[in-house]
């Protein structure tokens, strides 16, 4: 980065599109790790974070009216952004019973005629629920029976994970599905604010439209640095979930000092336990810890009603802060 900002030349407006060697360096990263062959000049849209393309492709896509599927629990921006465009937000639950994951055969059974799109995100925040082919296969089935815009969110694959998969890997997901992904997570670089799309070239054509009008280009060196991450050897990925799974043992024995139980199974940048059966309000619980100890739980409610007996420890914190947030909440003898 440092290298290339010194160069006189890079400092002017970019494509709105990306630069060529991000966006190849993205394809590579994607044939590489998830097995799915993009065409980098028109399958891939380099973003500025992919939070920006949750905007992108609900103002490309959805029209005052439409209804859009969204998950209940999941990450707020969905439902935010789609009252922000005009379209109706549409939950569907997602259970612990099912492993966190869509009852598509209910679903079926519904009047999806308004649907123009669906969110999904695996792995899947707040609940660490990993995804599987089989249910990519599903979800892309259900949504070519429906001309349904498919959209999985996936910047999670890479933490405490051992096994990627990008919904478009599945058959027939490129007719109907468009993929976001990030560096945010997977190579620490959060601040940065590099993500992409992919998909077919003319869902990627209609998203331009819209960021075209949003931007003015992302700054090369950050450009040609993210492209130099993608690069990095797997052994990279190794070194960071190494920090992580020191992280996710603390946290775990947070959770057990609370007597939350958790799914030790679960992947991604947080913990998802479900709180004691005894307590009458995750709020109240959350509160009380909050003001005692001072130490904050996420409360699940937050990413929807299916979350109100849950709570969310994050991995972003360095252990150290995990472990003081375990000592505060010791001497509360909860």
């Amino acid at each position: 980065l440092s290298e290339e900002a010194r160069k006189p030349a890079v400092h002017g407006y970019q494509s709105y599109s990306g630069s060529p060697v991000l966006r190849k360096a993205f394809a590579e990263w994607y044939n590489k790790y998830f097995g799915v062959s993009l065409d980098p000049a028109s399958e891939i849209l380099p973003l500025m974070g992919s939070k920006e393309g949750i905007m992108h492709i609900s103002m490309a896509f959805v029209n005052p009216g439409d209804e859009v599927l969204v998950p209940d629990p999941g990450y707020p921006t969905y439902s935010s952004v789609t009252s922000l465009v005009g379209g109706t937000i549409r939950t569907y639950p997602l259970d612990e019973s099912r492993g966190w994951q869509p009852d598509l055969d209910s679903l079926e059974k519904e009047d999806l005629g308004k649907v123009k799109l669906m969110w999904t995100n695996y792995p899947n925040m707040p609940t660490g629920a990993k995804g599987s082919a089989a249910l990519f296969d599903r979800l892309v089935s259900f949504a070519l029976g429906r001309n349904i815009l498919l959209i999985n969110d996936n910047p999670y694959s890479f933490i405490l994970n051992n096994e990627y998969l990008s919904l478009l890997s599945v058959q027939g997901a490129m007719d109907t599905a468009l993929e976001l992904n990030s560096l945010s997570k997977s190579h620490n670089m959060a601040g940065w604010r590099i993500g992409m799309v992919a998909g077919n070239s003319e869902y990627i054509k209609t998203i331009l439209k819209v960021k075209s009008n949003m931007d003015s280009g992302m700054f090369l060196p950050m450009q040609l640095a993210a492209a130099e991450a993608l690069h990095n050897p797997e052994s990279w990925y190794d070194t960071v979930n190494h920090t992580y799974r020191e992280r996710r043992k603390t946290a775990e024995s947070v959770m057990e000092l609370l007597d939350c139980r958790f799914n030790p199974d679960q992947t991604g940048l947080f913990l998802w336990g479900r709180i004691p059966d005894n307590i009458i309000s995750c709020e109240a619980f959350v509160e009380e810890i909050l003001q005692k100890a001072h130490v904050f739980l996420t409360p699940g409610f937050i990413f929807g009603s299916r979350g109100e007996r849950y709570v969310r420890i994050s991995l972003c914190a360095d252990n150290e802060r995990l472990l003081e947030a375990r000592r505060r909440i010791e001497k509360l003898k909860l």
